[in-house]
């Protein structure tokens, strides 16, 4: 896991729980990164970050996939300040979900060879639907559910989102069924 995501959930932590909070998840969590100072372009043990978010889970008595999810809303401005330029102008929230696998994973890959990513694969059954298919050693569907949120969140546009399958509950892969425009 590179630091970045690290960096991004110490973010989180002190925004939502206190300046001191990360300190004290640090404290509390095992961690195989001595001294818990992760950096951004470095990769790191995911056991490292699972570990975390299990402690967190702890403390606050929400479940880990609650703040998994929360994370990858919470994540998704930042990426998008990060890296504008994949966002391009006239594009909607399909439109740019649709270029996850082959476009930024791509560049991500030419600028951390050794990083792991989880692959998307797509169908496109109507105009205002798109089906995800999220497929991760890393089973991390409820991080990929919240960055949809994000998304959904920076095109002010509304997603209906439908999980029918689970990696977690045996299935062969995350299927994400998404509605643009739907309400609530």
């Amino acid at each position: 896991m590179k630091g970045i995501i690290f960096n991004e959930l110490q973010k989180m932590v002190t925004v939502s729980l206190g300046a001191d909070a990360w300190e004290a998840l640090l404290e509390q969590t095992p961690l195989e990164t001595e001294g818990g100072g992760f950096i951004g372009p470095q990769t790191y043990p995911d056991k490292d970050l699972f570990a975390l978010v299990g402690t967190a889970s702890r403390v606050t008595g929400k479940p880990v996939d609650e703040l998994v999810r929360s994370f990858g809303k919470f994540l998704f401005p930042d990426l998008a300040r990060l890296y504008p330029g994949f966002l391009k102008p006239g594009m909607t929230a399909k439109s740019f979900l649709t270029t996850v696998h082959d476009v930024i994973h791509v560049e991500v890959r030419k600028l951390h060879p050794d990083v792991e990513l989880p692959r998307f694969r797509y169908e496109d059954p109507a105009p205002n639907q798109l089906v995800m298919l999220y497929d991760s050693p890393r089973q991390l569907c409820e991080l990929a559910i919240g960055l949809v949120e994000g998304v959904a969140d920076h095109f002010h546009e509304t997603i209906a989102l439908v999980q029918t399958q689970c990696t977690k509950r045996g299935d062969p892969v995350c299927r994400l069924e998404l509605t643009f425009g739907a309400a609530g």
